[in-house]
């Protein structure tokens, strides 16, 4: 599978495992160690053939994802699961891209997000509260699956309704998703 987009990963290590599963062009960020040079060359990028972030779930990962979404506005979003980049061996201690199988790593990149600056959602915090997502026992895990099925990331309680606006998931896809889980729920 060639993808069109060039892909903007953290490191070499991403780059390698990518190639491996896929026919990629990336651009390294070399971690946290972002500077203007690579996100003028990321601007340049998106603007010639477009961009897709996809950084390490975890909090590093994220940053360099809300670095680039503040410079170069309207690139799009793959995500993996934290247990879909948990390393095979406990040599390696982080997650990451690298550690991803690469079935794992089609997936995610056939369910690419664009981030919008209004959210166009219409999900509400009271939707939230509803389907226990917020405030309540067993909310983190479900906004876990929730974060999983849709891949969206990982989210706590307070960027979980900005997330879903950000990526335009609609009321539908949401409340189905979340009837799936609730389902699940009630027969453990």
């Amino acid at each position: 599978m060639k993808v069109k987009e060039i892909i903007v990963v953290e490191g070499k290590d991403d780059t390698a495992k990518l190639k491996q599963a896929l026919d990629v062009d990336t651009i390294e960020t070399n971690g946290s160690a972002i500077n203007k040079d690579i996100l003028e060359q990321i601007a340049h990028a998106k603007n010639k053939r477009g961009v897709i972030v996809f950084t390490d779930p975890d909090y590093p990962g994220q940053r360099i994802r809300q670095i680039i979404d503040q410079y170069i506005p309207g690139c799009k979003h793959a995500f993996l699961t934290r247990e879909e980049a948990v390393p095979g061996s406990k040599q390696h201690k982080s997650l990451g891209i690298e550690h991803a199988s690469s079935e794992v790593l089609r997936r995610a990149l056939e369910q690419v997000y664009e981030l919008t600056e209004t959210g166009e959602s219409d999900i509400t915090k009271s939707d939230l509260l509803h389907f226990g997502l917020i405030g309540g026992p067993g909310s983190k895990e479900r906004r876990k699956k929730l974060g999983q099925r849709l891949r969206i990331g990982h989210i706590n309680g307070k960027q979980l309704l900005k997330r879903l606006q950000m990526f335009n998931i609609s009321v539908e896809e949401f409340e189905a998703v979340m009837k799936q889980i609730m389902q699940e729920e009630a027969h453990d």
